[in-house]
């Protein structure tokens, strides 16, 4: 099986936002060729892959009704380095946002970037994450950039890193939300993007096309019917997500695997898109015991394998290098790479993604305009 680069340039989710920028004009580049409107709206909901929502056009018909272009997510496909590349329009190798859990350059720990903890000094967001962000870029120009989301994401670490610029609108239920939105369009040339996570949430707990998944998509269509109702004369609401799914039938814990911790100093990324990172000289071994362990189940490289393969983006700075793990194991099966100590409650999930996959990969971009 070949991985699934991610169409870095012409179809990911750096493009869209970039794109996006130039539909409400802001002078750069539009790769997507999407048309212009006084007012764009962004509707990124967690989890929601492409080949997941088509198996399931019963439980979504407002969405299903659409025809939907197909994007990729970028690597790991996964929300920290996802919202990277949709808050940056740049892709994961030039933010620097390279996974879920990476190792602190020097420091012997992991930051989780999602949840922004670390066991040592805080790590200061724009140091970490220094590129510009597309909402400083718009409210340069005039624009105005909102992000409506959950309250309690509002003061965060992460937060800090991928939306800098944003005006934060914290909306907790779905009405508050709509309402969020609503006003946010109200401005002129505005870009407004929407945030909803229980899909992801369920789909980790039971798995994706599970009754509770598909409830949780029911909700996703009838929120994004109340959004295109929202929509002023002249506006444009996009759907996305930042990654797809796939349910594992199969664990290999590192934690119950003696070999597979041998020579490692740290374990870091997630199931199904770990980074290893090697002892002083343990690169070669770890990468023959990982490949000899994970022989037909997943890819497992070298950092310089995978930076030369474009998973990525087309450069990835010198100074995040470091960040990448020595050895990269990315399950290309229904398998995960647990490890059910150092992280019991991920090692618990069913519905996982990281992979380069295409039911991780594949993400649907849908369009509703009032132009």
């Amino acid at each position: 099986m070949t991985p699934l680069i991610p169409a870095y340039g012409t179809a990911s989710l750096a493009d869209l936002s970039s794109s996006l920028l130039t539909v409400v004009g802001v002078d750069g580049n539009n790769p997507l060729g999407l048309a212009p409107a006084e007012r764009v709206l962004l509707f990124l909901v967690d989890g929601l892959g492409a080949d997941l929502l088509r198996a399931h056009p019963e439980a979504a018909p407002f969405l299903s009704a659409r025809p939907i272009s197909v994007l990729t997510a970028g690597f790991p496909a996964t929300t920290a380095t996802s919202l990277g590349s949709l808050g940056t329009g740049r892709p994961p190798g030039e933010h620097g946002m390279l996974g879920y859990q990476l190792a602190v350059p020097g420091a012997g720990y992991l930051l989780n970037c999602l949840r922004w903890t670390v066991p040592g000094p805080p790590i200061l967001p724009d140091e970490w994450q220094p590129t510009p962000t597309v909402y400083q870029r718009a409210t340069a120009a005039g624009v105005s950039a909102s992000y409506v989301a959950p309250s309690k994401f509002e003061t965060t670490g992460f937060n800090q890193a991928v939306y800098r610029g944003v005006r934060f609108v914290g909306a907790d239920g779905i009405d508050d939300r709509v309402e969020g939105v609503r006003h946010a369009l109200a401005e002129p040339r505005s870009h407004v993007t929407v945030y909803y996570g229980n899909l992801d949430a369920v789909g980790h707990r039971t798995g994706w096309g599970s009754p509770q998944w598909l409830d949780q998509l029911a909700v996703v269509d009838r929120m994004a019917e109340r959004l295109a109702a929202t929509l002023p004369p002249g506006s444009v609401m996009y759907v996305t997500a930042d990654h797809g799914m796939v349910n594992v039938t199969e664990r290999i814990d590192a934690d119950t695997l003696p070999a597979l911790r041998e020579g490692v100093a740290l374990l870091g990324g997630e199931t199904r898109a770990r980074h290893v990172y090697t002892a002083p000289g343990a690169t070669g071994t770890v990468l023959e015991t990982w490949r000899d362990i994970l022989d037909g189940k997943a890819w497992v490289v070298s950092r310089d394998e995978a930076v030369e393969s474009g998973w990525f983006g087309p450069r990835v700075r010198a100074e995040w290098l470091p960040r990448i793990g020595d050895v990269l194991a990315v399950p290309y099966t229904d398998c995960a790479v647990t490890a059910s100590v150092a992280e019991p409650h991920e090692s618990s999930f069913i519905g996982c993604h990281g992979s380069l996959t295409p039911a991780e990969q594949r993400i649907p971009l849908l369009e509703v305009s009032t132009r």
